[in-house]
């Protein structure tokens, strides 16, 4: 019997699942796609009956059943960090609250912050409060919501979810747990109790594993219900898109992964947590290592609707940009259109598109999305380290298109490489099982380079537009606030 794994990754709009040979052979793929809710303005949700479990039954049922039923290993990521509360039968309570697109609990991380010490917070958990923290959405939970936070025995993540019902086992990994800020002891690996007490009093919480560590097998029912043998080992898995950096061998210190996805998001791997008060720092997924992390609101989310608001002919609208100069013939935006994760933590920014004439159209507004996202990737890239790496391996979606590429690499002075594989999170999770069952070396790589993307010509040009691009958010904060205000009012009552 050959030795096959099956890594799943529960994304924000889609899931994946991959099953590939134990030395990184991909024996077959599945994609389903799931609905994301916004009951209200700043506020992203799953289902996760439908969104998560469900869709891991599809997927499984999309992929050869002969192979689901010789793999020997599994592993599951998903977004993250993300709140699901259950009861003590992995019942869902209500809809899960999604990563730092979900700005509910604004008021919250501000009350948190300073009542702890915004510096006592980012010295031991590697990170300022922000949109992206988990504790603040479970006080907001129990402020909010008492009945359901009575009422919780267990709290999941999307990948937690899923191990759950497939193993009966509660578990949380190390990486996951230290985006739960303020509760996790980023250097001592563990959970502060102190504060676990002074932020949620109360809060049950979940033993510890790393990405990669086994934590119980397919038990009968699930395999009953998923066409998994019973007594598959199944591994703790962590957010996808650590999984992603998995998955183009993102794993040495140094090395940057860029991932174009729904929201575009970095990670900067390291042997020693840099502390920065305008990014995060985590544990990564190996015991010994530790990543910077930085991550916009938008990516891929922000090309898509550009798409539809400008015509829907992506094709035509890629083509046209490509024609154009840097700036877009004298246009310039801020990618804010869900506010702005890293490095101004701001869920009342919004996006602008400065300089438009009747002369612009679709195509000019379209370039200057895209290299809107580019300047946003610079400035965190300033952020992530103090020598900011020349290099970095790209994955995800976006990939797919070589202007989102080669407009990043040429604003931010970045040469790019694109695996030959870009599957993404899932085909990383695959590796970690494989890692876990003792079928694969730890630490190894399946990557190979396909392509690659060295800056251009227009470094000059670029230079003096980011330096506009920075100016942009300070001059329209206070307005673009205003607005934002605006729209929650109106939100509200509707």
């Amino acid at each position: 019997m050959t030795d096959l794994v099956l890594g799943i990754d529960i994304g924000t709009a889609s899931s994946k699942a991959t099953i590939a040979t134990a030395d990184g052979d991909v024996r077959a793929v599945a994609a389903v796609e799931h609905p994301v809710s916004s009951p209200r303005p700043g506020w992203y949700e799953h289902d996760p009956e439908t969104a998560w479990w469900s869709g891991v039954l599809r997927l499984l049922r999309e992929l050869p059943s002969n192979d689901v039923r010789e793999v020997a290993a599994l592993g599951v990521s998903g977004i993250g960090p993300c709140l699901l509360p259950c009861d003590a039968n992995d019942r869902a309570l209500r809809p899960a609250i999604l990563y730092g697109i979900d700005t509910r609990a604004t008021s919250e991380v501000g009350e948190i912050a300073a009542r702890l010490g915004k510096d006592a917070i980012l010295e031991r958990c590697g990170s300022r409060l922000s949109s992206q923290s988990l504790g603040p959405k479970l006080a907001w939970l129990r402020a909010r919501e008492p009945q359901v936070f009575e009422a919780m025995r267990r709290w999941h993540m999307a990948s937690s979810f899923v191990v759950a019902r497939l193993t009966g086992e509660w578990v949380l990994d190390h990486h996951s747990a230290s985006q739960c800020d303020p509760l996790y002891e980023l250097e001592a690996c563990s959970w502060i109790d102190e504060w676990v007490d002074s932020v949620v009093p109360g809060l049950p919480l979940p033993p510890l594993r790393w990405p990669s560590e086994v934590v119980g097998t397919v038990t009968p029912p699930a395999a009953s219900t998923t066409g998994l043998r019973a007594g598959v080992p199944v591994v703790a898995g962590t957010v996808d898109a650590w999984a992603e950096a998995v998955s183009a061998g993102v794993r040495k210190p140094g090395s940057l992964m860029l991932q174009y996805g729904s929201t575009l998001f970095l990670i900067l791997q390291g042997a020693v947590p840099h502390r920065h008060p305008s990014t995060w720092t985590t544990r990564s997924v190996d015991p010994d290592a530790f990543s910077a992390a930085a991550g916009l609101a938008t990516g891929g989310l922000l090309v898509d609707w550009a798409v539809r608001l400008l015509g829907g002919d992506r094709d035509a609208l890629t083509s046209g940009a490509a024609t154009l100069p840097p700036g877009a013939n004298g246009l310039l935006a801020l990618p804010y259109f869900a506010g702005e994760r890293t490095p101004i933590f701001d869920p009342s920014a919004r996006g602008v598109i400065a300089g438009l004439t009747l002369r612009h159209g679709p195509e000019h507004v379209f370039r200057a999305l895209l290299e809107a996202t580019a300047y946003a990737v610079r400035h965190n890239l300033e952020a992530l380290a103090d020598e900011p790496p020349g290099a970095g391996v790209a994955v995800g979606g976006g990939t797919a298109s070589s202007l989102w590429l080669q407009i990043v690499s040429d604003a931010t002075g970045l040469t790019q490489t694109v695996p030959t594989i870009t599957i993404g999170a899932s085909y990383g999770m695959a590796l970690l099982a494989a890692e876990g069952a003792g079928l694969a070396e730890a630490g190894i790589s399946w990557a190979r380079p396909a392509a690659t993307y060295c800056p251009a010509q227009n470094a000059t040009a670029y230079e003096e537009l980011f330096e506009a691009y920075m100016q942009l958010y300070p001059t329209t904060r206070s307005i673009q606030h205003r607005l934002a205000n605006r729209q929650l009012d109106e939100g509200s009552t509707r």
